[in-house]
C-alpha cells in the first residue's frame, strides 16, 4: 500500500498547496504556477495510465510483420537450398547464396527488432515530452524564488530604482520560500511517476536528471530559509 506512489493522492496534495498559497498570497503569481503545476499533474494521472496499458495495435502489428519476415526468410532459405544444391554448381555460386542469406538474416533481425520496441519507442517519446515540462516548471519556480532575498531583510542599505519590489515580513518570506520548496518536490514526484511503471532507461535517466534538478533547486531555497530562521537547521544525531 505504501510502496507506490499514488497520481490521485499527488493531485490532492498539489489543489491543497494551491488553496494555501492562495489564501496567504492572494493574486501572486506563485498561485498562478501551482495552478499550472495542478494542470500538469492532471495530464501526468492521463499519460501514466496510458503508459500502463500495452499498446495492442503495435504489438499486433509488430507480430504480424515478424511472422511476415520469417516466412519470407524461410521461402529464401529454400529457394537458396534449390540454387546451390543442383549438380554441377561451383563454389562461387555456393558462396553467393550464402552471403546472400547471412544478409538477408541480419536485415530480418534488424526489422524484427525494429518492430518489437517501436511500443517502447513511442511510450518514450510521450514520456519524455512531459517530464520536459515538469523540468520547465521547477524553473519557473526557480525564478520566482530567485528576487527573494534574505538578506535584504537585515540590510539597511536602500533599494536602487531597479532594485524589485520587497514589501513581505520576514515570515511571509520564509513562508513564501517554504511554499517553493514544496512545489518543486511535488513537480519531482510527479515526474517519479513515469518509470514506476515504465522501466525505461532514457526515461529513468531523464527522472534522474529532474530529481537532481530540483533537490539542487530547494537547497539553495532552504539555505534562504535559515538565514532567516536559524531555528530551523536540520538537527544532525549520532
Amino acid at each position: 500500500m505504501y510502496r507506490r506512489l499514488d497520481e490521485r493522492q499527488i493531485q490532492q496534495t498539489l489543489r491543497l498547496l494551491g488553496q494555501r498559497i492562495e489564501e496567504r498570497f492572494p493574486g501572486a503569481g506563485l498561485g498562478r504556477v501551482s495552478r499550472e503545476l495542478e494542470s500538469i499533474g492532471e495530464k501526468a494521472a492521463v499519460n501514466v495510465a496510458w503508459l500502463r496499458k500495452p499498446l495492442l495495435p503495435v504489438r499486433i502489428a509488430a507480430a504480424a510483420s515478424a511472422v511476415l519476415l520469417i516466412a519470407l526468410l524461410a521461402g529464401g532459405l529454400v529457394a537458396a537450398f534449390r540454387t546451390t544444391s543442383g549438380i554441377g554448381d561451383g563454389m562461387s555460386d555456393v558462396v553467393q547464396g550464402i552471403e546472400a542469406l547471412v544478409n538477408d538474416i541480419v536485415f530480418a533481425g534488424v526489422a524484427i527488432w525494429f518492430m518489437f520496441t517501436l511500443e517502447s519507442r513511442i511510450k518514450r517519446k510521450r514520456a519524455l515530452a512531459a517530464i520536459h515540462e515538469l523540468r520547465s516548471i521547477a524553473h519557473i519556480v526557480d525564478m520566482h524564488q530567485l528576487t527573494k532575498d534574505p538578506d535584504r531583510q537585515m540590510s539597511r542599505e536602500p533599494d536602487t530604482a531597479s532594485s524589485p519590489v520587497r514589501d513581505m515580513t520576514r515570515e511571509q518570506l520564509g513562508r513564501y520560500l517554504d511554499y517553493c520548496s514544496e512545489l518543486l518536490s511535488v513537480a519531482a514526484k510527479l515526474t517519479a511517476l513515469y518509470v514506476q511503471d515504465f522501466a525505461d532507461p532514457v526515461v529513468l535517466e531523464a527522472v534522474s536528471e529532474v530529481e537532481t534538478l530540483t533537490t539542487g533547486l530547494s537547497g539553495k531555497i532552504w539555505q534562504k530559509i535559515t538565514l532567516l530562521d536559524p531555528d530551523r537547521l536540520p538537527v544532525i544525531e549520532g
